[in-house]
């Protein structure tokens, strides 16, 4: 397969789930997508306006989950663990349709999205993939909160702290290649919560379809799912799943250095707007042959286009 061209999925895939905070169950279909398509959302419940595009200016809130909604004020909700396994497997074409506002929280990770779209495999086209490269560094602070990114040759790196005051979780930190190193843990970290935690979530009209199916439940020194953690630094590598997902509402892959600490879903996005509305930021290019260390190659040759 030729890495550097944009891909799609071989064929449709359908998934059945609840939503982590709606608590409603919804039906979803990825389907294949021609080239340039990008990914876009449609909700089939919906017999009108009901297209969603998925970019970082249609977020309308970023609080416990990462919301896009369209003009007419049509949402899609809980999207960034399914945005991150597109993002970490290259997949840069899919209609993705879904008959609630929710999407399907599954096991609280991208673990089984990642696995079904493997079964199937992709489908490259003739058309190169573009990618934002970023021309200089950005930065966010928000109190103890911190986010930025900043110039790279040829790879994401995101390189994510994390600082809890409950004992078990603590401070955790890990950095990735996402283009070169195996995401496996990344995509099989699930969505986390104390248990002090949810009975406020609840009262918030959140977490109703949240279970330890979904998700991990810390108390105190334990972790109350049966079977533990899934990988040691599991809470840490479950933001930067998040982080994978929602830097992919810009569109593009990206070539830059990300480093957050303590941040979450409305710190990236608000990262991404900045970088977004001075076209100074950053560079759109085109990947004319072999590219991004993933595909196995050193060489690198961007063409730009913006």
């Amino acid at each position: 397969m030729s890495f550097h061209k944009q891909k799609t999925i071989t064929e449709e895939l359908k998934f059945r789930g609840v939503g982590l905070h709606s608590g409603k169950f919804a039906n979803l279909s990825i389907k294949p997508a021609s080239p340039n398509t990008g990914i876009i959302f449609k909700r089939i419940d919906l017999k009108k306006n009901n297209i969603v595009i998925p970019h970082v200016n249609n977020v309308s809130s970023a609080v416990l989950c990462t919301t896009v909604s369209n003009e007419y004020g049509v949402k899609i909700s809980t999207l960034e663990h399914l945005m991150g396994a597109l993002f970490g497997l290259g997949v840069d074409n899919a209609i993705i349709e879904v008959d609630s506002e929710e999407i399907p929280i599954l096991d609280g990770s991208a673990k089984i999205f990642v696995e079904e779209i493997k079964k199937i495999g992709l489908r490259s086209s003739e058309y190169p993939i573009k990618v934002i490269k970023i021309n200089k560094k950005i930065e966010i602070k928000a109190g103890e909160k911190f986010i930025s990114i900043e110039p790279s040759k040829i790879n994401l790196e995101i390189d994510f702290e994390l600082k809890y005051n409950n004992q078990l979780i603590g401070n955790q930190r890990n950095s990735l290649q996402v283009y070169e190193d195996d995401l496996t843990d990344t995509f099989n970290s699930r969505t986390f919560c104390l248990f002090e935690d949810i009975e406020k979530l609840k009262t918030l009209g959140l977490a109703k379809g949240g279970s330890l199916d979904n998700a991990v439940v810390v108390k105190g020194d334990k972790i109350l799912n049966e079977k533990g953690l899934r990988n040691e630094k599991e809470f840490v590598n479950h933001k930067i799943l998040d982080c994978m997902g929602d830097i992919y509402l810009t569109g593009y892959k990206i070539i830059g250095k990300i480093l957050c600490s303590q941040g979450g879903h409305k710190l990236t996005n608000d990262l991404m707007r900045k970088v977004l509305q001075e076209e100074n930021n950053y560079s759109i290019v085109e990947i004319k042959e072999n590219l991004l260390p993933h595909i196995y190659s050193k060489k690198i040759n961007l063409k730009s286009i913006a």
